[in-house]
Order: C-alpha cells, then sequence, then structure tokens
C-alpha cells in the first residue's frame, strides 16, 4: 500500500498518496515492536504533530503490516478514537467493541454471550462476573451485579480504581496468549475520564503490549497522568511536514490521471500545502472544484483529467487551511449546504434518519403512509453517497441506533463553517425536531452520551427544565460508570438550568453532584453542593437527606484534617439519621464517628462508635461495610497495644476484601497488618506484607495508598538500618502527598523522614524535616500524631540537633509528649515515650540520671504489661478465625 494508489471509482477524492518521506517515524514503531515481543514488557508510542501531517496514516501503515504478517509471532491490532463522540469512554468502547468482534446492530443479548464467552476463554473463568459488569459500563452492555459490584456501587471513588484495575487485569491476561498492538486515535478529542484510564494503563499495563497514541499535543499536555510513564518505556515520535522532495512526489502521484502533469500545478499544490499531506491531497480537491481539473468520461475504471492551467491564475488557490474549507463550502450547490447545515446541527455524528424528520417537519403530512411516501429517504440517502464520495462526509461502519445509517463530518472545520452560517431560528427549530426524534428511540436513557445530546438539543431550543432533567440523567448514567469528569460536567449545566425549579429533584443532583466533585479531588466545591443540600433537605423536612448531607461534610472535614469542624456535622447527621429510622445511614455515620474519634485519641469513646457501626452492618449483611469495620477497629485496637486482637480483625476484613475481590481494601488490610509487625518489631516480616501492599495499591493507582504504603516501607526500612533507602522511598511518598495536598499523610512522611536523616547523623535536615512535621500536625489536630511527632522532636533534640548547647531541650519535648498521650489515654504511645526519655536521660547523666532513667522505664513497662494482660472492653465480641485463602 506504500508504493502504489488505491483507486475507488472515478472521483478526484477517491486517490489516496503513498506515505513518503516516514522512513524513520516507520522505523520508530517497528523497534518498539520489537522490544514489546523481545522483553515482553509494554512499550507506548506518542506519535505527535499537526492536525493533517499524517498521525493516522502512519499507524494504518504500520499496522497493516501487522495483520498480515510474513513470519513471526502474530500481532492482534485493535484501535480505538474518540472522534465524533462526546462519551466519556468513547474510545475505550469502540476499542473493546472491535476485540470482542462486535459488529453494527448486534443484539445486545447476543453481544454480551458474546462478550461473556471470550471473557471466560481469557481469565479462564476466573473472577469472570466481576470484569463483565465493568466491561459492560464501557461497552453499554448492562450485566449483573457480582458480590465486589454491590460492594463498590455506593462509593465512587473504588468503583474508579477496581474497575481500571479489571481492565488492566484482563489485557494483561490477553496478552499472555500473544502480544497485543492498541491504538488510540485523535486523543485531543478523548474525554478527560477517557485519558486518564489511558494514562494508568500505559504507566502500569505490565505485558506484552504495544500502546500506540496519536494526538496534536504532547501526551503530558492532555493529562498529567501521562508523565508517570517511566523513560524506559515511552517512546515520543513528532512527525514534521514533509520536505520539498516527498511534497512533489505526493502531488505528482495524485495527479498522475492528467498523464504529464504541468510543473505550475504542482508548484501551486506544494506551495499552498507547505509539506502538509493532508492538505496537499486538499489542494487536489480544490482543483476540481475550481475548474482547474476537470474529470472526464474514460473506458477504463481509472479516471482521466482534463487541465486548464488559465483558470489557475484565476482560481482563489487557498493559503491555510481556513482558506481550504472555505473553497470546499463554495463547492457546494444550495440543496447541499442546507442538507449539511441540518447535519451540522445534530452534530459533528448524525443520522439518516435525523435528518428525514427535518425534512418531512415542513411537510404537510400525508393523507395515508404509505412506502410512496418513504422515498424522501432514498433522496437524502442519495445526496449524503454523493458528499461521501466528494469527501465532505464519512459513513461509519457500526451506527448507535439499530437500523440506522450513521455518518461522521469528515474533517470538522468544514462542519463548524456550515454550522455557523445557519440562522439562529432555524437552528431553534431543527434542535427542538430533533430533540423529539432522539427521544423515541430505542435505547437512549441507557447511555450517557445520548442522554447528553437529548439534554443539549432540548437546551438549545428553549426547552430548559427538560433540558435540566436530561441532563441529571446524563449525570447519574456517567457517575453509576465512574466517569467522574463527565458526570461533573453533567450535573454542573443540569443543575444550573434547573435553577429553583423542582427542589426535590435539585437535593439528589446536588448530592450525587458532591459525591463525583470529591471522587475528583475538587473538596472544596463538593463542600459548596453538600452544604447547599443540606439547606435545602431543611426546608422540605427531609430527615435522611440532610443526615445525608451533615455526614459527607464530617468526613469531608475529617478527611482533609479540619477535625474540629467534622464532630459537629456527624453528630448532626446521626440525629437525622436516627430520626428518619435510617440504618444503613447510623451504621456509616457510627463508623465515621468511630474514625474521627480515634484520630483525636477518644479510644474509649472511638470502640463504642465503631462497636455500634459494625453490629449493624452485619444486620444489613452489608459485607463491604463489614469489612471496614473490622478494619477501623483494628486501627483502634493496634493503637491500644492489642496486636493479636488488632491482626485478627485486619485478617477477618482481608478475608472479606480478597473474596469480595476490593483491591484497594486488599491494599489498605495488608498495609495495616504490616505495621502491626512493624510494632512487634518484626521488620522483615513487615515489608513482605507491605510490599503486597504496595502491588495491590499501584494496581488499582490510587496514589492516597501508594504514599501511605511508601511511608510505612520507608519506617521499616529506617529501623533495619538501611537510611539511604528509606530516604529514597520516603522522599517518593512525599512527593506524592504534597500532588495531593494530603497534609496529614505529608506530616507522617516528613517525620519518619528526619529519623531517617538523624540514622545518618543529618541532622540538620533531620531538625528540618520534624519541625515542618509538627507544624502541619499541630494545624490539623490529630493528638496521636502530634504527641508521635513531639517525641520525634525529642529523639533528634537529645542527639544535638539543634546544637549540643540546646540538648538539654529535649527533656521539654519529651514531656510535653507524654504529657499529650496521657491527655488522650493512648498508654502504649507513652510507654514509648517513657523509653524514649530514659534512653535520653541515660546518656546525658547527672547524679539522678540512673534512678530517674530507671523510673521512666519501670512505668513503661508496668504500662505495656498492663495492656498485655488488659481484656478488651465489655461488648467487644472477639470474631471467628477467617477462612483459609489462597494468597
Amino acid at each position: 500500500m506504500t508504493d502504489r494508489l488505491r483507486w475507488v471509482g472515478l472521483s478526484s477524492n477517491s486517490l489516496q498518496a503513498p506515505m513518503v518521506g516516514r522512513g524513520r517515524e516507520l522505523a520508530a514503531l517497528e523497534d518498539a515492536l520489537s522490544e514489546v515481543k523481545t522483553s515482553r514488557e509494554a512499550r507506548v508510542v506518542s506519535l505527535v504533530g499537526p492536525a493533517g501531517i499524517g498521525k493516522s496514516r502512519l499507524a494504518y501503515e504500520f499496522f497493516q503490516g501487522l495483520e498480515t504478517p510474513d513470519e513471526g509471532e502474530e500481532v492482534r491490532v485493535f484501535r480505538g478514537s474518540a472522534r465524533g463522540s462526546e462519551d466519556a469512554y468513547a474510545m475505550f468502547e469502540r476499542l473493546l467493541r472491535a476485540r470482542f468482534g462486535l459488529g453494527d446492530g448486534i443484539d445486545p443479548e447476543a453481544a454480551k454471550s458474546l462478550v461473556r464467552a471470550q471473557v471466560a476463554s481469557v481469565l479462564e473463568d476466573r473472577k469472570v462476573g466481576d470484569v463483565l459488569f465493568f466491561l459492560g459500563q464501557l461497552l453499554g452492555l448492562p450485566f449483573p451485579d457480582s458480590p465486589l459490584t454491590k460492594a463498590v456501587g455506593e462509593d465512587a471513588i473504588e468503583g474508579r480504581l477496581v474497575r481500571r484495575s479489571v481492565l488492566r487485569r484482563l489485557i494483561e491476561s490477553d496478552a499472555a496468549a500473544a502480544p497485543l498492538a492498541l491504538f488510540f486515535d485523535d486523543l485531543d478529542d478523548a474525554h478527560h475520564d477517557s485519558r486518564e484510564l489511558l494514562a494508568f494503563l500505559c504507566d502500569l499495563v505490565d505485558a506484552p503490549v504495544l500502546i500506540v497514541c496519536a494526538s496534536r499535543a504532547d501526551l503530558g499536555a492532555l493529562h498529567e497522568g501521562f508523565t508517570a510513564i517511566s523513560k524506559d518505556r515511552l517512546r515520543r515520535v513528532e512527525l514534521g511536514a514533509l520536505g520539498e522532495p516527498e511534497s512533489v512526489t505526493v502531488v505528482e502521484a495524485l495527479l498522475e490521471p492528467c498523464g504529464d502533469v504541468p510543473e505550475a500545478l504542482v508548484d501551486s499544490a506544494c506551495a499552498a500545502a507547505g509539506g502538509n499531506p493532508m492538505l496537499l491531497e486538499r489542494m487536489i480537491r480544490v482543483f476540481v472544484d475550481t475548474g482547474v481539473l476537470e474529470v472526464t468520461p474514460s473506458a477504463t475504471h481509472r479516471p482521466e483529467w482534463r487541465v486548464h492551467l488559465d483558470k489557475l491564475d484565476r482560481a482563489r488557490l487557498p493559503l491555510s487551511v481556513e482558506d481550504a474549507v472555505e473553497a470546499r463550502i463554495a463547492a457546494l450547490s444550495p440543496d447541499e449546504r442546507r442538507l449539511l447545515e441540518r447535519a451540522a446541527a445534530m452534530g459533528s455524528v448524525f443520522w439518516e434518519g435525523g435528518l428525514s424528520a427535518l425534512t418531512r417537519s415542513e411537510r404537510p403530512g400525508p393523507a395515508f403512509w404509505t412506502a410512496e411516501e418513504d422515498a424522501d429517504a432514498a433522496t437524502i440517502t442519495a445526496a449524503l453517497d454523493e458528499l461521501v464520495e466528494r469527501d465532505y462526509l464519512l459513513r461509519l461502519p457500526d451506527s448507535t441506533f439499530a437500523g440506522e445509517r450513521e455518518l461522521v463530518f469528515k474533517h470538522n472545520k468544514e462542519r463548524e463553517r456550515i454550522a455557523s452560517g445557519t440562522s439562529p431560528q432555524d437552528l431553534r427549530s431543527y434542535h427542538q425536531i430533533l430533540a423529539d426524534w432522539l427521544e423515541h428511540k430505542a435505547g437512549v436513557r441507557a447511555h450517557e452520551e445520548h442522554m447528553g445530546m437529548l439534554a443539549r438539543h432540548r437546551e438549545l431550543a428553549g426547552a430548559r427544565t427538560r433540558a435540566a432533567l436530561s441532563y441529571l440523567e446524563a449525570g447519574a448514567i456517567a457517575r453509576a460508570r465512574f466517569a467522574h469528569q463527565k458526570a461533573v460536567e453533567y450535573y454542573e449545566r443540569g443543575l444550573s438550568l434547573l435553577g429553583s425549579r423542582d427542589a426535590g429533584r435539585r437535593v439528589d443532583a446536588l448530592h450525587d453532584h458532591g459525591d463525583v466533585l470529591l471522587a475528583s479531588g475538587h473538596a472544596e466545591a463538593a463542600l459548596a453542593e453538600f452544604e447547599e443540600m443540606k439547606t435545602l433537605a431543611y426546608r422540605l423536612d427531609l430527615p435522611a437527606k440532610g443526615g445525608a448531607a451533615h455526614n459527607r461534610i464530617g468526613r469531608l472535614y475529617r478527611d482533609t484534617g479540619r477535625l474540629e469542624l467534622a464532630e459537629p456535622h456527624l453528630r448532626a447527621g446521626l440525629a437525622l439519621f436516627q430520626r428518619a429510622g435510617d440504618e444503613r445511614g447510623i451504621a456509616s455515620t457510627e463508623d465515621d464517628l468511630g474514625k474521627l474519634r480515634w484520630m483525636r485519641g477518644e479510644y474509649a469513646l472511638a470502640l463504642d462508635s465503631l462497636q455500634r457501626g459494625l453490629t449493624l452492618r452485619r444486620r444489613l449483611g452489608d459485607r463491604r461495610g463489614i469489612a471496614l469495620s473490622m478494619n477501623n477497629l483494628g486501627v483502634l485496637l493496634q493503637d491500644c497495644g492489642e496486636y493479636a486482637r488488632a491482626k485478627e480483625a485486619f485478617e477477618h476484613s482481608l478475608s472479606i476484601r480478597r473474596e469480595i475481590g476490593d483491591v484497594p481494601g486488599v491494599a489498605t488490610s495488608l498495609n495495616n497488618l504490616g505495621t502491626v509487625q512493624q510494632d512487634l518489631g518484626e521488620h522483615e516480616r513487615a515489608l513482605t506484607l507491605l510490599g503486597d501492599a504496595l502491588l495491590a495499591a499501584r494496581e488499582v493507582g490510587e496514589k492516597n495508598r501508594v504514599a501511605l504504603v511508601l511511608t510505612n516501607i520507608g519506617v521499616s526500612e529506617e529501623r533495619l538500618g538501611h537510611a539511604d533507602v528509606a530516604i529514597k522511598v520516603l522522599t517518593e511518598a512525599e512527593g506524592l502527598c504534597d500532588e495531593l495536598g494530603d497534609k496529614l499523610g505529608l506530616a507522617e512522611v516528613l517525620r519518619s523522614l528526619g529519623r531517617a536523616h538523624m540514622s545518618r547523623r543529618e541532622l540538620a535536615k533531620a531538625r528540618q524535616f520534624i519541625s515542618r512535621s509538627v507544624e502541619l500536625f499541630t494545624a490539623v489536630r490529630s493528638k496521636v500524631h502530634l504527641g508521635i511527632a513531639v517525641r520525634t522532636l525529642g529523639e533528634i533534640t537529645a542527639e544535638g540537633g539543634w546544637g549540643a548547647e540546646h540538648t538539654g531541650k529535649a527533656r521539654d519535648y519529651f514531656l510535653r509528649a507524654t504529657s499529650i498521650f496521657e491527655e488522650i489515654g493512648n498508654e502504649i504511645e507513652a510507654a514509648r515515650t517513657c523509653q524514649a526519655f530514659a534512653a535520653h536521660v541515660r546518656r546525658e547523666g547527672g547524679p539522678n540520671a540512673e534512678a530517674e532513667a530507671d523510673a521512666l522505664e519501670a512505668r513503661a513497662a508496668s504500662a505495656l504489661d498492663k495492656l498485655t494482660r488488659a481484656s478488651l472492653p465489655d461488648g467487644w465480641e472477639r470474631s471467628p478465625p477467617p477462612p483459609a485463602v489462597d494468597s
């Protein structure tokens, strides 16, 4: 295909020039594929260049060769493009439909059977139900819930993390049979959610997969997640303009039907196109449209052109892409332009049925609707076929709506120019008719993009309230698919249009909008939505809704370190849930209160709340909630020195999370089991558990969990004497916490970095890190963490971190830390502080040093012994041992 023209009919626009001048770029793709095959690792190639420069053509030529290999290992090729669609995951839907062989108009049940059989074959029946549910969200095919999908269904963040982990595992399993090549075209048109998912896959897929991305902008400019891809994995290939010899070759090939090609014609085309291959092809179309080239009848199937050089001087040749567009629009007849105006009102993608509805709206209805009355549809089809032949339109092989023929504008700038010439009055009429037509299409309410189109047409037709409700419905569909950014866009537009109308519907939308804002990292914007929800719920006397609003506000304050603001909202939410008799809301809020009280060091109150929440969740059969409650209880028990019972709680939580496939939860439980081993001094065992936790956290790609596990790994490495390793790991965690704005996590990392530098006797650095840590812990008002940070400050001061003349201040820090732990009743940390204080007293010396140190150590030993022998408070029921689980 690279050395010859493809002839399709007699039109000038059916010619495609040979690909020339791209040997270096083609070699880069071939090298990347070779690395995939030899290393069995993924590689990512970013094709970058302006519109029309030939990115898609280069990929087409490369992949065409892979589909018919002469020798060597087979590589399966699949393509996804976002062009012509506003769906959040359009390019993944197209790629997956190609992978599973789902053709145009396939029956949904038949499609589900095909997908189910192929997924079961790839995964060998492992967790097929989970994979089908999440794939169905991307494919627009509803599959039944599984234990995992039910568990994460109400948690937007966890659902998104699990879904991308499931897709990654499917790709890796699929590539185990034979290497995959995945081509993602038109990334500039892709939605933020698609870019985020693709960046995750590019960074973490661990299998022989070649991922090729084509875009005008650099990947890093499209989504920050692409910047995480390692340099060993990523190849950047920039396509520039063709040189003059290559441009001449392309034009001469395109003008082959002229016979002896006039040099003036070649020079005009090359001068106007500036080495852009797409513009070179457009120049030939402009020559035809302006009469410079005349297509003449031929006895063969090859076109013959007559050249009229006398018209070349009079023809206004385009000097830019915009000029070429104007020339192309001017070549349309009035009827063709009106037809394209109506198509443009639908969008870049449109359907013949919509054009028929617009055409018939101007005619009186027939006395009898017979087959003869459908002749107008045939007229429209013929006109569209002509425009396809002339390269204005492209007919898509698959249609969104069964039985409809779907087309797309070949060049978006031409669509925009045509649309700009339509009168506002005509546009309003078009949008109203299209909304009515679209509303009656089967399955329109099952897909966010279809509902979004319906909402847009209603809005542009002036039906604001109906448009608002459609936008909110589209937002709900996107939220259920974990397309958070797309859901935010729909909710914002819907709420703006809804205004104060339909307050009940607004309450629900505010909750869901706040939820996806929070999942997208916009905490303050989410807070504003929850506050408005609370106000509306109060006015409408809806206690359960008010309880939900207070709960979300309290949880948001707690998780962002504003503990003093969190409790009043959580208590108010609990009271409202109790008033409404909402047991699920009560259980959730009790658990949130328990976690808050633990963070404040109020252990007895925390235990009471957590136990009540666990009891309710067991009664409700909420397995994911039970796992969460058990995890939180384990954290509390660990802080109280009840290591055996804490380990039991964490293992119970882990067994449930593994059973339901909750990978983010598995990462948390493994991390917590690792910290128990740290507290027992078993750091080698801790590193094994934390290593497994890090793998799980990276699998789902959630940076908060990755940072937490890295921090704990750094702690164990430091205590094993590996300070250099600890600093490297902790520095990575610091960057993540800083990026996420996690003040509590950042403070803990800084404290650990202070200890690591102290181990290397870099006392000035240690002092800087621990001082910053204390400031952050003070700001977020977590007494447990503040006490630990102050104790570490005492240890650094005792080591001479502030200079030998200041070592006496260490005593003040140890006393302050002890006072904090005694105030909150944290005997385990108070005992540890006494031990550190005793070591300092012995080093410092003095008349009564030995007696004072002995007294401190005895105090610590007594507290630890008491904790070891102590039974749990009343009400704690020892959970049964978890079932054996294959790791």
